[in-house]
């Protein structure tokens, strides 16, 4: 009777452990060969910015006085958009004007002096011809005369001056008038009326005028180990975070040679132009560009999982489950699986252009509908009712 136990309880317990340590069946995840656009593209951030943007600002100090021009105004090339307050610089025009006023009577009265001068000197060398006159008469009236002449050319220099300092006041009292330089739309006014603006260091900012805004522009920094790929005139795209579901298309339209430098990362300034006919993208916005460096239509695709998946290695996990589809890159010649039946049998095929997602396939006996594994599973079966856990024996 004990032998008898011992021996269905032998049998009760391998049975169990059997069913419970059995390797499980592999589960496939595949995904279809199918036919479309594959693209190797650059991914790059960049910032939405006017084509031209022109800051307006004030050559002279003073108070603010008028404000014409606000954010969003349209406005044409030499409409006033500010003025600061003029008297001071009319004042000084004013000043310069009189200077030259009385430069220029003083020609005149020197110019009479030297007509004087002159008829003195010839009638003074008549009578010493008659010897009714002494020579240092003659000579007296000579010296006057040539200096009649040098005040002429005086007089000439400091009308020039003053004339010159009249055309520097007008210039300052023409800066008072804050104009325009450009067609456009103003996108920033940093002053408002009462305020005072220094012009002694620098030129203060006082508006910004976009020339177009219906056609922008995407600056993007492109790594040094992507420069390569792009060049002028190449196809990009690029999305922002304002219509996540559109995509806008553009150009490269300059590759700037200076290098940016930002913690020994090397990047280079690429420039995407892009119309903007609905005005849909506004200074400012930040895009997620891609650049276009090839790209193929209606051809036959896999995606880049199938081609790292081999179904050799199946390892436990912590969990009880089998990892499947072990990821290994470098297969040569490359390969994917697709079932047959329920097992696995290898394809040889011939890739092409990769762009992350999808392969080009361009040989092999691959078609478009087919079945091809990208990942595997292994789920451990539980084990049965009556192979519970092992019977324990009687008394």
């Amino acid at each position: 009777m004990i032998a008898g136990a011992l021996a269905l309880a032998g049998a009760a317990a391998a049975t169990w452990w059997f069913v419970s340590h059995r390797t499980p069946a592999a589960r496939y995840v595949t995904a279809t060969v199918s036919e479309g656009p594959i693209s190797r593209a650059i991914t790059a951030s960049g910032s939405v910015n006017p084509v031209v943007t022109v800051q307006v600002g004030a050559f002279v100090s003073g108070n603010i006085q008028t404000l014409s021009c606000d954010f969003n105004t349209r406005v044409s090339k030499g409409q006033v958009c500010a003025t600061i307050d003029p008297r001071p610089y009319q004042l000084t025009a004013d000043q310069a004007r009189a200077g030259l006023q009385t430069a220029q009577a003083q020609e005149v009265k020197d110019k009479a002096s030297l007509q004087y001068a002159d008829l003195t000197y010839n009638r003074d060398a008549k009578l010493l011809a008659l010897n009714s006159i002494s020579q240092e008469a003659v000579d007296s009236a000579l010296s006057l005369r040539d200096q009649a002449r040098a005040a002429i050319e005086l007089d000439g220099a400091t009308i020039r001056q003053r004339q010159a300092a009249l055309d520097a006041a007008q210039v300052n009292l023409g800066y008072t008038r804050i104009l325009s330089p450009v067609d456009g739309t103003v996108i920033s006014r940093n002053v408002n009326i009462g305020q005072t603006v220094a012009a002694s260091f620098q030129t203060p900012t006082l508006f910004l005028i976009a020339q177009d805004l219906t056609k922008m522009q995407v600056d993007t920094n492109v790594s040094e180990s992507d420069i390569a790929g792009a060049a002028p005139g190449a196809a990009a795209t690029f999305t922002v975070s304002a219509f996540p579901g559109r995509r806008f298309k553009g150009r490269v339209s300059q590759v700037r040679q200076a290098p940016v430098s930002v913690q020994n990362v090397i990047t280079y300034d690429v420039v995407i132009a892009a119309d903007n006919p609905d005005l849909l993208l506004k200074p400012g916005m930040t895009a997620t560009t891609k650049i276009i460096i090839d790209s193929r239509d209606h051809v036959l695709r896999v995606p880049e999982q199938a081609l790292h998946f081999t179904p050799s290695a199946t390892r436990p996990t912590a969990g009880g489950q089998r990892a499947g589809g072990q990821r290994t890159g470098g297969q040569t010649p490359p390969q994917v699986w697709v079932l047959n039946g329920q097992s696995p049998a290898p394809v040889r095929v011939t890739t092409g252009l990769d762009d992350g997602a999808f392969v080009e396939i361009t040989g092999g006996d691959l078609k478009a509908g087919d079945q091809v594994i990208v990942s595997a599973s292994r789920t451990p079966r539980k084990p049965a009712a009556a192979a519970g856990a092992p019977p324990r024996l009687g008394p």
